[in-house]
């Protein structure tokens, strides 16, 4: 792959996310603050003119609701990105993303369906947003069973890594710090992803994926 050209961690994040919408019709967008102009610090903005509301679904502030129903549509058959702005918000849906997401297709063995469904959650500390919106939880996700955990740290990473995960027939809790949204650094064309199960490290960034 040829890394000819700049991207920030933020462009490459909605880059990936156009790529999946447009590989899979099953790909739909779910947030509270998707289509706002702003597009949850450049990840979403401009998803909706193309592909439509039907797919790019703005949110209302209820979040274990909103959780579940997006695993009642991966169940169904679709494949959901589903966005929390904080990692912290997340914490009202974890009886949906555990008892549910994660066990799921333990408790029926193998055979009740699978829930593909991406989470994407923002960490960071330090940007005014006090201490119920700053915590940093990756250890919270990573010691529930059924659960794929990433926390990619350059741009390239956040492409693949994502791509990846949409792809994945597992939920798969996506981690990215608010502090590298700007990181610019080289990202290959193309839509190939990165392996989920395994770290990385690189000079670009102090934030090795995990």
């Amino acid at each position: 792959m040829k890394h000819d050209r700049q991207l920030t961690f933020a462009e490459a994040i909605r880059e990936a996310t156009e790529i999946a919408l447009r590989e899979d019709p099953r790909v739909v967008l779910v947030g509270l603050g998707v289509p706002d102009p702003k597009g949850i610090f450049g990840t979403t903005g401009g998803l909706r003119e193309v592909f439509g509301k039907e797919r790019i679904l703005d949110a209302p502030i209820a979040e274990n609701g909103l959780t579940g129903m997006v695993i009642g549509g991966a169940l169904a058959g679709l494949r959901p990105i589903l966005t929390h702005q904080r990692v912290d918000f997340a914490l009202l849906s974890l009886e949906q993303i555990i008892n549910q997401a994660a066990k799921w297709n333990y408790m029926f063995d193998g055979r009740g369906g699978t829930v593909p469904i991406v989470i994407r959650m923002i960490i960071g500390r330090g940007w005014g947003q006090g201490p119920q919106h700053a915590q940093s939880l990756h250890s919270l996700f990573a010691h529930i069973p059924g659960l794929r955990v990433v926390a990619p740290s350059t741009p390239q990473e956040a492409k693949g890594v994502l791509l990846s995960a949409v792809r994945d027939p597992n939920p798969v809790i996506f981690l990215e710090h608010r502090w590298l949204h700007g990181l610019k650094g080289p990202v290959a064309q193309g839509s190939a992803g990165l392996p989920l199960d395994r770290g990385m490290t690189s000079p670009l960034s102090p934030f090795p994926m995990a």
